[in-house]
C-alpha cells in the first residue's frame, strides 16, 4: 500500500497568531475542502471528556473545525456514544451534562451536541463490516450513521488496554453503542449484579430473546438464550448489568479497527489529531495523570491509519518526561525506528502495533506516510 500524506503543525504560536489559526490553516492545507459539504450532515466525532479529567480537548478546537465546515456549506454536529462503564457519560442526559460542564455547548463550539446512541445507549444500527474477521456487523450509534460525512477530532494519548488512543479508537470504540462497546470488549455475555438490581424489569423489556427472568425480585440472565447484544446494559439505569471485559487486548485492537471501517466505509471522511497533554490513560478516566512527553503538535489526514501511525512515531521520538509515569517504568522497548517505545513502556501488557497492522490488513488505510509540515 502506498504512503499516505499526513500534514503537521507544531504547537508554537507567534505573537499575533493563535494555535487556532494554525489549526484552520492545517486542515485547509490537508485538503478538507476537497469534500463536498454543501447541505450535508457532518458528524464531528469527538470525546467530550469525563468530568474530572483535564486532558481532553478544549472546545475551542472543535469550533475551528465546525466553523470551517459551515463556511463550506455543511451542517456539523459534535457527537459521541454512551460509555459502557459506570461514569458521567453512560446515558444520554448525563452525557450531555458532562459535555456542557466541560465547555461543549453551542455558544462555545458553534454547533449542537448529539449523543449518537440516544438516552439509554440503545439507539443503534447494525452496520456490515466489509472484510471483518472478528465482527461481521458493528453496532453503531444511529446519529453517526445518519450523517453524510464523518470528521474525527481526536486527543492523542496513551491507553491502558490498546496502548494508544487516536483516530481509530475515537471512531471505532467511540462510535459503538453500548452494545457495540460490549461486543468489542467482551466475547461473552452480560451478567446481572443482584446487589445493585432493584427489580424494575426495564431490562427485560429491552431483551428481544426472553433471556432475562427474575428470582426474588432480582434479574437473572439465561446465558443460553442471551445473544450478547448488550441492550440490557443500556436499559439499566442502576448499572446492575455489566460484562466480564474478557477479550484480549489483541482482539480489542482488531475489533476497534473493524468498527472504524464500518463507520467510514462509503462516506467522505477526514481526520485531525491533537497531540498535546499526552496522558498515559484514556480521557474516559475522571482524572488525568501528567503528560508522558512534551506537547508535539496537530496532525491531519484523509487516512486515519497513517494519521495514527504518524502520531505514534512522533510520541516515541519525543523525550519522555521523568516526572510522569514514564519515569516510573523500565524503558526496555523499542519502536520500528529504534526509538524507545514509550507507549508499550507505560503499558507493557499492550501492543499498539496490532491495531495498525489489522487496520492495514482490512484495507482501512496505510501505516506508511509522508509527513508534510505546515508553518
Amino acid at each position: 500500500m502506498s504512503a499516505s500524506k499526513v500534514y503537521f503543525t507544531d504547537m508554537r504560536a507567534k505573537v499575533g497568531e493563535s494555535l487556532l489559526i494554525k489549526l484552520d490553516r492545517l486542515i485547509g492545507k490537508a485538503g478538507i475542502e476537497q469534500i463536498d459539504f454543501k447541505q450535508k450532515y457532518v458528524a464531528i466525532k469527538i470525546h467530550f471528556g469525563e468530568p474530572g479529567n483535564l486532558a481532553f480537548l478544549r472546545p475551542n478546537f472543535a469550533k475551528v473545525v465546525a466553523d470551517r465546515i459551515k463556511a463550506l456549506g455543511g451542517m456539523p454536529f459534535l457527537t459521541d456514544c454512551n460509555t459502557l462503564y459506570v461514569g458521567r457519560r453512560n446515558q444520554g442526559l448525563n452525557h450531555l451534562d458532562a459535555a456542557n460542564e466541560n465547555g461543549y455547548f453551542p455558544m462555545s463550539t458553534g454547533c449542537q451536541n448529539i449523543i449518537a446512541d440516544g438516552i439509554r445507549g440503545t439507539d443503534d444500527i447494525d452496520v456490515p463490516v466489509n472484510g471483518g474477521e472478528y465482527c461481521k456487523t458493528a453496532h453503531i450509534g444511529k446519529a453517526i450513521m445518519d450523517a453524510d460525512i464523518v470528521i474525527s477530532l481526536s486527543h492523542f494519548k496513551g491507553h491502558e488496554n490498546t496502548g494508544f488512543g487516536g483516530a481509530l479508537k475515537n471512531i471505532g470504540m467511540g462510535s459503538g453503542s453500548r452494545a457495540g462497546k460490549m461486543a468489542m470488549h467482551n466475547d461473552g455475555k452480560p451478567q446481572a449484579n443482584k446487589a445493585a438490581c432493584i427489580g424494575c424489569k426495564i431490562c427485560a423489556r429491552f431483551c428481544a430473546h426472553g433471556a432475562i427472568s427474575f428470582e426474588g425480585g432480582k434479574a437473572v440472565i439465561d446465558k443460553n438464550k442471551c445473544v450478547g447484544c448488550g441492550r440490557c446494559i443500556g436499559a439499566c439505569s442502576k448499572d446492575a448489568i455489566g460484562n466480564n471485559w474478557s477479550s484480549s487486548n489483541l482482539a480489542l485492537n482488531c475489533k476497534i479497527a473493524e468498527y472504524t471501517k464500518a463507520v467510514l466505509d462509503g462516506r467522505p471522511n477526514f481526520h485531525i489529531s491533537v497531540v498535546n497533554q499526552v496522558s498515559p490513560c484514556c480521557d474516559c478516566h475522571n482524572e488525568s495523570d501528567a503528560a508522558i512527553v512534551p506537547d508535539i503538535g496537530i496532525f491531519a489526514a484523509f487516512d486515519p491509519v497513517a494519521l495514527d501511525k504518524a502520531c505514534i512515531d512522533a510520541v516515541n521520538a519525543a523525550p519522555g518526561i521523568p516526572t510522569s509515569i514514564w519515569g516510573d517504568r523500565e524503558h526496555t522497548h523499542k519502536d520500528e525506528a529504534g526509538h524507545g517505545d514509550h507507549l508499550i513502556d507505560i503499558h507493557p501488557t499492550t501492543d499498539w502495533r496490532s491495531q495498525i497492522a489489522h487496520a492495514e490488513k482490512i484495507g482501512l488505510g496505510s501505516g506508511s506516510y509522508e509527513l508534510i509540515t505546515v508553518k
